[in-house]
């Protein structure tokens, strides 16, 4: 079973991510590619004390970056996860 630090890399504070925080009770978080939604589910129950209602996952492929020469390299791939909490739970980002 892996580690919940493990699977919750990092809570996104974006724009977007605070407009769905403020009126639909959903936070971002950048999760590790090889996590599933129960694993996120059970990570965010357990670092957060919430109750978590659902999950929606989405990959990011990583995007082609040219230097100065004429080899391109490619930035990392991520995945992203839109966790939708209980009416009556809340995290305090800040």
């Amino acid at each position: 079973m892996k580690n919940s630090a493990d699977i919750i890399k990092q809570v996104l504070l974006t724009e977007k991510g605070t407009m769905l925080s403020d009126e639909q009770n959903k936070f971002l978080f950048k999760v590790a590619i090889d996590a599933n939604k129960v694993e996120i589910k059970r990570a965010v129950e357990e670092l957060f004390d919430v109750r978590v209602m659902a999950v929606n996952t989405m990959r990011r492929k990583g995007k082609k970056r040219r230097q100065r020469t004429a080899q391109f390299g490619m930035t990392a791939a991520s995945k992203r996860a839109v966790v939708t909490l209980h009416a009556e739970d809340s995290i305090n980002l800040i």
